[in-house]
């Protein structure tokens, strides 16, 4: 395919270095209002793409796919999560599907972190009532929260992100537990002073802090149901970077307002951007408008891949980042 060939459809506004390379290398169409497609928009741009370039906010499904011109051969995603495309229609119609790895691993690893300190020592809610004229002064039994050194971290999915999670949580003097499809290799096992644990259910029940950083796959929806955060012991904190359509927000949300577990801090949402009004009225919850990856580096990072993605396929080679439908 040649580059003054390749048509580009572009969903949301991405940074302007990336936008003007772009314009430079294809032939480009950008959402300069950068407002979500509807579904309508997003079916004439898969009538017209030899090459779409969405967001974790499209959804496209096999419905979507099915009305695709025959020039759609790339879906090249500006993220690391593909849950919202539909691989297996997408490889069923010879649509090679692309993403953005390893460029988000440290930044989500650093907003886990700073959500596994905010919630036991309560940031949010001193800040809160400092700006509100609350605070008149220090106090010895004021605000007191509990310390994270010396408690184990359970992490669920021990990726790239999950041991980026590991290695700081472990900076902070805490014990590191994991549960993983697969049992990582001794040798980073060693490094990371990690236990496995093949049962969740099992891991869950002895943690103080737990830590999801696993993908929303069918298998992953909902993995930790109402029955496994009852496992949770009373005084856990649990904390979500990954994807909100791994935990039962309901079940969570109800076993927070009854104090079955102590806090919570969720930068994504099951139905995000709606978010539990019972969630928003809690103080015992950090919430945060899904901005793990929100960094200037690493979003110009994620354009560059996307970038290199586009050009290696037009020039009719395998692009680095394509996503195989079985590896998620």
């Amino acid at each position: 395919m040649s580059n003054a060939k390749t048509r580009v459809v572009v969903t949301r506004k991405l940074p302007d270095a990336i936008e003007t390379r772009m314009m430079e290398l294809f032939d480009v169409e950008l959402n300069l209002e950068d407002t979500p497609f509807s579904k309508a928009q997003m079916i004439e741009a898969v009538k017209k793409a030899d090459v779409l370039v969405p967001t974790l906010t499209d959804k496209i499904d096999a419905g979507i796919l099915a009305r695709s011109g025959k020039n759609l051969r790339l879906i090249a995603n500006y993220g690391a999560g593909v849950d919202h495309i539909d691989l297996a229609s997408a490889r069923q119609r010879g649509i090679s599907v692309t993403n953005t790895p390893d460029v988000l691993t440290e930044d989500t690893a650093d907003m886990t972190m700073a959500l596994i300190l905010a919630v036991p020592r309560r940031l949010s809610e001193g800040e809160r009532n400092l700006r509100a004229g609350k605070w008149t002064g220090w106090a010895p039994t004021w605000m007191q929260g509990h310390r994270i050194y010396g408690k184990r971290l359970g992490i669920i999915g021990m990726g790239r992100i999950g041991q980026a999670v590991a290695r700081r949580a472990k900076g902070f003097g805490l014990s590191i537990h994991y549960h993983n499809r697969k049992r990582l290799h001794k040798d980073i096992e060693n490094d990371l002073e990690a236990t496995y644990w093949e049962s969740l259910d099992q891991m869950l029940a002895r943690m103080d802090f737990i830590s999801v950083n696993c993908p929303h796959t069918p298998a992953t929806y909902h993995l930790l149901s109402a029955r496994r955060l009852k496992l949770l012991q009373p005084h856990a904190v649990l904390v979500n970077t990954a994807r909100g359509e791994v935990i039962d927000e309901n079940a969570l949300t109800r076993m927070l307002a009854a104090g079955d577990i102590a806090g919570a801090g969720l930068d994504v949402f099951e139905n995000e951007p709606a978010v539990n009004p019972k969630l928003l009225a809690m103080e015992n919850v950090v919430l945060l408008p899904h901005m793990g990856s929100a960094t200037f580096e690493g979003r110009i990072d994620m354009g560059e891949k996307v970038l290199v993605n586009i050009k290696t396929f037009s020039d009719g080679h395998t692009p680095p980042d394509r996503v195989l439908s079985d590896s998620f």
